[in-house]
């Protein structure tokens, strides 16, 4: 929609109505923005390509915002909308949010097309790497089983307190355990269609941070 420099634009902050956290917001001819996502200064292809897969293929109102040491994307937001607006979850929220639901897909897809039999020898596989590497509230069977078949990861309140180096253990793992069930990695190449019950600017934090990652040479 918009690519503006930073004399364009005036950048303030508000307080969330339901989160302790200050929000940035961008204010251009009237309009609102939040902000969805922050890249270096080398990073302008990334940044680009984020701007244009929002406005182009998904008709979004974004503005990419150019400045000397980086670049942003800000969604177009009514302030109004922030209390109820899913946006102010934790970085490390969003991502386990996001891992849980690439591990849920994926025993799924299992179950479906490999059968029962498969499906639970996986989660066993899950539960045995989860408890070696001590993810928290994933140490027995019975939380694992709750983590890969029952809870709901777009429910913030449930979601274990993992960090980000609990995620990058887990994501890497199931790719691998992937790889050795299906016997290719072709289940790695559908991230953004497994994540589409996440709000459009989690889903886009989370799949800059994963394209800038380790990671991103596994999924895709």
């Amino acid at each position: 929609m918009f690519i503006l420099k930073r004399q364009d634009v005036e950048i303030s902050s508000i307080q969330h109505p339901k989160r302790d956290q200050q929000v940035p917001i961008l204010h251009y001819q009237g309009q609102t923005f939040r902000l969805i996502s922050v890249f270096k200064a080398g990073q302008e292809e990334e940044a680009r390509a984020l701007w244009r897969e929002l406005t182009d293929n998904r008709g979004k109102a974004c503005v990419l915002l150019e400045e000397p040491d980086r670049f942003s994307v800000w969604g177009k937001v009514r302030l109004d909308q922030l209390g109820s607006d899913t946006g102010g979850h934790s970085k490390n929220g969003i991502y386990v949010q996001a891992s849980l639901l690439l591990l849920q897909a994926i025993y799924m897809d299992i179950e479906e097309f490999l059968g029962t039999r498969q499906a639970s020898l996986f989660q066993k596989d899950i539960a045995e790497v989860l408890r070696q590497q001590k993810f928290p509230e994933a140490s027995t069977p019975e939380a694992v089983k709750h983590l890969v078949t029952t809870i709901n990861p777009l429910d913030a309140a449930k979601l274990p307190p993992w960090q980000e180096n609990h995620v990058v253990s887990l994501l890497q793992e199931l790719h691998k355990l992937g790889k050795t069930y299906f016997g290719n990695v072709n289940f790695a190449h559908q991230v953004t269609d497994r994540l589409q019950d996440m709000a459009e600017a989690e889903r886009s934090l989370f799949m800059t941070w994963l394209n800038q990652s380790s990671l991103s040479k596994l999924w895709q």
